[in-house]
């Protein structure tokens, strides 16, 4: 058996794959590395465990609820109580003029970029392949291999500052940000995975004069963004106009389970999502809407995620970065992103012997699972630029006594990296 072009790249392995992999493995007590630092499963937080409870209980208790939520089909675009809810929040927290026309419901935020990117990029009847820009790498893991065809993701490096002995920024490097007439989109994640970047409303404001002035939409990733989860430690004003496609996911808001995102996007936007996902799909699942639907109806959805979501990990964050203040020899160049969102520090580890990747194996042997960071860089024209095998991504998603644990490890090995 022979398997096509597209077939062998959806199926050779990827980034991704390896992180879910290793990240299933190490939650189901398979794998070698019981201290898991290196997945994005959102932490199981007490109080939003009792909300699904709650919410479960008032599912079964209803029996048309329960019907509804098992035994019927959705339309393609999403139960439609949900998306005029959902609306309905967007109008009133941030005075955006959209509708239910204006959303699609996915299985999961992974697959409303599979929609995005192959809707936008790819073979154009000008002959020309259309390229998804990514104007501030390193980005998320999961866009890697997701293109249909080759070429076409292309990232910018960005500009890095000190802002202390141990700590760095990243920012778009404008000067070299010159989309050319092959860019079909351009697209950020907000806050960052990996790096916990939040791209500055002065940047986004740019990025989307950039998108008006070429008619291209600016796709923005909210997996850690407003309104839910809201797991942002800095100011960020959400942005909306009609060039902007946004994708809002339960995920981190506790349901990664439910696998169920929204694509926010002008109506003709929409409409494509909702016309693939019907082709690849039928219908998306009933049950994170069901258990969401409400919460998002009376907003209460943006309370929990401002009042315990955002301060839980708030707490978590401070927590690490105190234990990697004790634990990290203060002698070793190693330089942390500033944390300004997400459930992620970014470890830079400069002029270090030994690569991520190597790093990698070496805390993987000692119980302790991470991520290499070059697998955040792809698209980049330059392929040796050090910079990308120099970093770590480590979630402070787990226990505070286990973040403590590894971190520990991972400052023993670091020390000798050098």
């Amino acid at each position: 058996m022979k398997f096509s072009s597209l077939g062998q790249n959806l199926s050779g392995g990827s980034g991704i794959e390896h992180l879910m992999d290793d990240l299933g493995k190490a939650l189901s007590g398979v794998g070698a590395a019981p201290l898991m630092l290196g997945g994005g499963n959102p932490a199981h937080i007490p109080e939003m465990e009792a909300v699904w409870k709650i919410r479960m209980e008032e599912i079964l208790g209803d029996p048309a609820v329960l019907r509804r939520t098992l035994a019927i089909y959705d339309p393609p675009r999403g139960n439609a109580s949900v998306l005029k809810a959902l609306a309905d929040l967007l109008r009133r927290e941030f005075g955006w003029a959209v509708g239910p026309e204006n959303i699609a419901v996915t299985p999961g935020g992974q697959t409303a970029f599979y929609f995005l990117f192959n809707l936008f990029g790819g073979r154009r009847s000008d002959g020309m392949t259309g390229r998804i820009l990514f104007p501030l790498m390193p980005e998320y893991i999961g866009y890697a291999n997701q293109a249909l065809e080759p070429g076409m993701f292309l990232g910018v490096q960005p500009s890095i500052s000190r802002t202390t002995p141990h700590r760095f920024k990243y920012h778009v490097d404008f000067q070299n940000l010159n989309p050319g007439p092959d860019v079909a989109a351009m697209c950020v994640s907000r806050p960052t995975n990996p790096s916990g970047n939040l791209i500055s409303d002065a940047e986004l404001q740019h990025l989307s004069d950039i998108a008006v002035q070429r008619d291209i939409p600016l796709i923005i990733d909210n997996a850690y963004g407003w309104p839910f989860p809201g797991i942002v430690f800095g100011e960020a004003k959400p942005i909306w106009n009609e060039q902007t496609v946004h994708v809002m996911s339960l995920s981190k808001f506790g349901l990664p389970g439910t696998r169920t995102a929204f694509v926010v996007a002008p109506p003709k936007v929409a409409s494509a999502i909702s016309s693939m996902m019907a082709v690849t799909g039928l219908a998306n699942g009933n049950f994170g809407q069901a258990i969401a639907g409400p919460l998002i109806e009376s907003g209460e959805i943006v309370r929990l995620s401002r009042e315990i979501i955002r301060p839980f990990y708030l707490r978590k964050r401070d927590a690490a970065l105190e234990a990697i203040a004790e634990c990290f020899p203060a002698d070793v160049p190693y330089a942390l992103h500033e944390s300004e969102g997400a459930l992620f520090l970014w470890l830079w580890l400069e002029g270090a012997k030994k690569d991520s990747r190597e790093l990698y194996e070496i805390l993987k042997n000692r119980g302790v699972l991470v991520v290499p960071g070059d697998y955040f860089f792809f698209g980049l024209t330059d392929q040796n630029w050090q910079h990308r095998r120099e970093c770590l991504r480590i979630s402070f998603a787990m226990s505070d006594l286990d973040v403590r644990a590894g971190l520990k490890i991972i400052g023993e090995e670091i020390a000798k990296a050098f």
